[in-house]
């Protein structure tokens, strides 16, 4: 028997002509937005499927302290200076390229695991963060980000000045 497509399983309907215009394989949605105005990318099929460059996702991992969102991602053999950083008071996103340095032709490999190419990986934060405090830094490997937290609770007292 043949497996459900991935419209299929979404949907819980059987086999329909859209089936061809999603990625099989069951790859995650995207999904973006808060409540209401959350919704999912699913990126269809075109004549030049397979011609456009593959994009590895950058594994990472998300944890808090009491006051900063900390993000690690292992980055071994990727130069600082390829590594692009994009940030929001909401969402991160950690894009670049690890090259391959060809020693030997493709077809001479016994095993191939490791990636090379254009990564990205794009986190939306559970809070919102002070984007000009945000530090990055990269050592033997591992990039981290150190994302301070916007404190909401802060308090301060203005005082009014006469003109």
């Amino acid at each position: 028997m043949k497996k459900p497509s991935f419209f299929s399983r979404l949907t819980g309907s059987a086999d329909t002509e859209y089936d061809d215009y999603f990625e099989a394989g069951g790859t995650p949605a995207v999904f973006e937005g808060k409540g209401e105005e959350r919704h999912a990318h699913i990126t269809p099929r075109g004549d030049d499927w397979e011609q456009q460059e593959e994009t590895g996702e950058l594994a990472v991992d998300v944890y808090q302290t009491p006051d900063a969102i900390v993000v690690k991602a292992l980055v071994a053999g990727v130069q600082p200076q390829s590594i692009d950083i994009s940030l929001t008071r909401e969402m991160l996103t950690v894009s670049g390229t690890r090259a391959d340095e060809k020693e030997v032709e493709d077809d001479s490999y016994f095993q191939r695991e490791l990636y090379w190419g254009s990564f990205s990986r794009t986190i939306l934060l559970p809070e919102e963060v002070d984007v000009d405090m945000a530090e990055a830094s990269e050592k033997h490997g591992i990039l981290m980000i150190r994302l301070p937290k916007i404190n909401k609770k802060k308090q301060t007292k203005l005082k009014v000045r006469s003109r």
